[in-house]
This record gives C-alpha cells, sequence and structure tokens, in this order.
C-alpha cells in the first residue's frame, strides 16, 4: 500500500465509480460504483469514498485528481447531462487539496482503448488496423459518447465529441416507422435516443405501439434479458434493431473519420450482449454503405470487454500527463480542462 495516489473518477448518468491510482504500480485499488439517484449531489458521493480510502490506510489525499465527467467540459463548472449534478473544478480541487483535471467521459475511454491490450476486446469482423489510421470510439450506456484518436506524428490523440446527439438515420421501413413515432414524442431524434439504455425503451414501446401489442417491461435490463433468454419477440424484435442501428451508426463513424485504425464500441449496453450483437445484422449493416462497402469491408470492429474503462482512461491521461508524452491541447477540442 502506498502513501501516493492519484484519484480517478468515471461520473455518468447511472454510475460514479472511483478509483485509487496507486503511485508506485499505477494499478487501479479500491475501485467502487455508487448509483448516482441516491446521492444528492458529487461531494457527498466523494466523501463516501474518501471515507472508504481513508479507513484501508491510504492517505488523507491524493496527489492529484482526474474525472471523466458525463458532460461537455466548458470552463470549471460542469452540469451533466442525464443528471442533476454538477461539478466545479475549482471547489474540488480546495476540497482535496490537489490538483484536478476534468476530462470528458468518453474522452477518458478513448485514452483507454490506447491501453488495450489481446484479450481486451471480441472482434466484430473486418482485418487488423492500419498503424497510423484514425480509430473511432462509441458506447451506448445511459447515454451514447463517442470520441476518435488521431495520430499526429505517430502519437495518438483523443478528440472529444458529441456524436450521439447526431439525427438519427433511418434505413428501413420499420426504422422510419419508429422514427416517426419518436419524433411525435420527442421533436428532434438523436441516435441516443435508441442507443441508449433508454433508447431500448423507446425502441420497444415503438414496437409495440407499431405492432398493436402490449408492452411487458419498462427497463432497459429487463427488456434485454428477456430478448436474450427468447422469450418474448417483441423484446426480441428490440434489441436486433438496437444491434442494426448500432452497425449503421458504427459504419458512419468509420466513413466520417476515415477509421482505418479500427472502431472500438464501448459503453455498459454491448458488452452484455456480445454473443446476441455477434448473431445481428451488426456486420451486415456496418458495411451497407452502397458503393462505399468495400472500404468498409476490412476496417476492424472490436468490442471492449475490459472492466473499469472509463477509470482507466482517466488513469492514462494522468500517466500520460507526467509521463512527458505528447498529450491534446488543453481545450475544447481535447475535452481537457487544465488545473491553474
Amino acid at each position: 500500500m502506498s502513501g501516493s495516489w492519484d484519484l480517478v473518477a468515471d461520473i455518468g448518468g447511472t454510475n460514479a465509480r472511483f478509483a485509487v491510482c496507486d503511485g508506485l504500480s499505477r494499478e487501479l485499488r479500491c475501485c467502487r460504483t455508487y448509483p448516482v439517484a441516491e446521492y444528492e449531489n458529487f461531494s457527498d458521493a466523494l466523501e463516501t469514498y474518501l471515507a472508504d480510502v481513508a479507513g484501508r490506510g491510504w492517505s488523507p489525499t491524493p496527489e492529484r485528481a482526474c474525472v471523466g465527467s458525463a458532460a461537455p467540459i466548458r470552463g470549471d463548472v460542469i452540469r451533466f447531462t442525464n443528471s442533476t449534478w454538477s461539478l466545479d473544478r475549482r471547489a474540488l480541487a480546495r476540497q482535496l487539496d490537489a490538483a484536478v483535471y476534468l476530462i470528458n467521459d468518453f474522452a477518458a475511454v478513448g485514452y483507454a482503448v490506447m491501453t488495450l491490450s489481446k484479450g481486451d476486446w471480441h472482434q466484430l469482423g473486418g482485418q487488423a488496423p492500419e498503424a497510423g489510421f484514425p480509430k473511432g470510439v462509441l458506447g451506448a450506456g445511459t447515454g451514447l459518447g463517442v470520441c476518435s484518436l488521431f495520430a499526429v506524428d505517430g502519437i495518438y490523440h483523443v478528440v472529444e465529441g458529441e456524436g450521439g446527439h447526431v439525427d438519427f438515420a433511418p434505413v428501413d421501413a420499420q426504422e422510419i416507422a419508429v422514427l416517426q413515432i419518436l419524433t411525435g414524442r420527442f421533436g428532434h431524434v438523436s441516435a441516443e435516443r435508441l442507443l441508449s439504455g433508454a433508447g431500448l425503451v423507446n425502441i420497444y414501446t415503438a414496437l409495440a405501439h407499431l405492432g398493436d401489442k402490449r408492452p411487458l417491461h419498462d427497463s432497459a435490463p429487463a427488456i434485454t434479458e428477456a430478448a436474450l433468454a427468447g422469450v418474448e419477440p417483441l423484446a426480441v424484435q428490440t434489441l436486433e434493431l438496437f444491434c442494426r442501428v448500432l452497425g449503421s451508426t458504427a459504419g458512419n463513424l468509420a466513413l466520417t473519420f476515415g477509421a482505418r485504425g479500427g472502431i472500438y464500441i464501448a459503453g455498459g449496453i454491448a458488452p452484455r450482449v456480445t454473443d446476441f450483437l455477434t448473431r445481428s445484422d451488426f456486420r451486415t449493416r456496418f458495411e451497407a454503405k452502397g458503393r462505399y462497402a468495400s472500404y468498409l469491408r476490412d476496417i476492424p470492429v472490436r468490442l471492449v470487454t475490459r472492466e473499469h474503462l472509463g477509470l482507466e482512461g482517466a488513469s492514462a491521461y494522468l500517466r500520460q500527463r507526467g509521463g512527458g508524452q505528447r498529450l491534446p491541447t488543453a481545450g475544447a477540442s481535447s475535452g481537457v480542462a487544465d488545473p491553474q
């Protein structure tokens, strides 16, 4: 046990995850997950975690902290997209008496992708990544996260984005009908309205309406469980449509960035349905881009199975800052708010 440590956190709309990054080994320890809904604010969850850490013999305060946050990083105060929490970097720095870095939660996933080893993913078609070419990363969980990795002079840099909020682009008649229903509910229908936990519910209720069926479930876990068990056709159809749309969206990302370095799928949903996703039309839809089908054919899609990806990414960011490797320039393009 080391007296020197960094605090890393991955704060989403559903869960807040914290870990100690050992100052000597750089390994993650004391990984904890707290439901966001059970805490009034970020500070309460953090205090709970710090008390746990102190009780296990670590020094009272970290050397540095890196927080991956499910929100665009603009200045020192952020407000989370899918929860009522907010976070003030300056106040947090005073609370911890440490340098604090804020990065977008999916930028953190991008940093983690750069640390993956063989065995950390399940490949969904394609060949090997082409060195030096861009990589795309997306993941469906509470929301839909998107970022990209671009190489400059042989070093990959993370570029955050809000690609989860691009327009949903239906491909077949069923998807067009679902879009019409969701447009009536939301006005603008983003990809996230389908590719997320709430998105699974949106698809399920829309298909129930189209088929004049009574919905049996009202949550993403219940729908997913029923689909994987094959006990309800409507749930199976929902997950099938989800996989098709995920494939189309991943293919769009590959074309947009020229991601011959590969597409990486993270998030909380896809790794839980690996076998279903593998058997689905995901890869067919990934490549179904008309004249550019051959362009996409060799691009690998890797479903990331490594745990604690956001925490690993926050740790990787701190490691890069301290290790002399070139980092993205601070600001909106890099998703980094530097301490002053």
